[in-house]
C-alpha cells in the first residue's frame, strides 16, 4: 500500500475508488484491489442480476473482477473508475450473451402483468417483477441510473448518445409506472 493511502487510513481519511485505482494501477497491491471490491462489488452485482439470472450475473461479476487486474494498465484517471468498471461487466455481459446465444433476461409485459397482481408479493417483488419485463436498453438505462449514474456516465458505459439515454430512462419509468398500476386496477 503507497504511504498517502497508508496515511489516510490511519487517519480515517475517506480514500475515493478513482484515487484507490490508481494506486492500485501504480503498485498493483492486492489490499487496494479488496477495497475497490468491498466498494463496488454489490453495486455492479446488483446491475448484473437485473440483467441476468444469479448463476450468471455471478459469473460475469467474477470475469469482470479479473479484468480489472488484467487490464488496470489501460485504466486512465478520470475520477469515473464506476463507469469503467461498469464498462467492462456490461462488455463482458454482451459477450456471454453472444457466447450462449441468448437474449437478455426479459419477460412479456402481459406474463409480467398477470404475475405483478399477485396479492402475495410485496411491492419490491411487484416492482422487480415490473422491472424483469422492460426490453434490455431500458432496463440497463434505468438501473444505471439508480445506481446512482449521471446521463453522461451511463452514456459511456453503454456507449450511446445522452439523448438516447434519456428516452430509455423516460420509456422505462412510464413502463413502469403502467404495469405497477394496472396492480391497483
Amino acid at each position: 500500500m503507497t504511504l498517502t493511502v497508508a496515511i489516510k487510513s490511519i487517519f480515517n481519511i475517506e480514500i475515493d475508488n478513482d484515487e484507490l485505482m490508481r494506486q492500485y494501477v501504480v503498485t498493483g497491491d492486492s489490499k487496494l484491489l479488496a477495497r475497490l471490491y468491498d466498494n463496488c462489488a454489490d453495486d455492479l452485482y446488483h446491475y448484473l442480476v437485473s440483467h441476468a439470472d444469479k448463476e450468471l450475473a455471478n459469473d460475469v461479476s467474477q470475469k469482470t473482477w479479473l479484468r480489472v487486474i488484467d487490464k488496470r494498465h489501460l485504466y486512465r484517471s478520470n475520477g469515473q473508475f464506476r463507469a469503467w468498471l461498469f464498462t467492462l461487466a456490461r462488455n463482458q455481459l454482451m459477450d456471454e450473451f453472444r457466447r450462449i446465444q441468448r437474449q437478455p433476461l426479459s419477460e412479456p409485459v402481459d406474463v409480467v402483468a398477470q404475475a405483478i397482481k399477485d396479492p402475495g408479493d410485496d411491492l419490491q417483488k411487484r416492482f422487480d417483477k415490473a422491472i424483469t419485463s422492460l426490453p434490455f436498453l431500458q432496463r440497463e438505462a434505468f438501473v444505471l441510473h439508480h445506481e446512482g449514474f449521471g446521463l453522461q456516465d451511463i452514456a459511456q458505459i453503454t456507449g450511446e448518445p445522452t439523448e438516447t439515454i434519456k428516452s430509455r430512462i423516460r420509456y422505462a419509468k412510464k413502463q413502469l409506472k403502467r404495469l405497477l398500476e394496472m396492480d391497483h386496477d
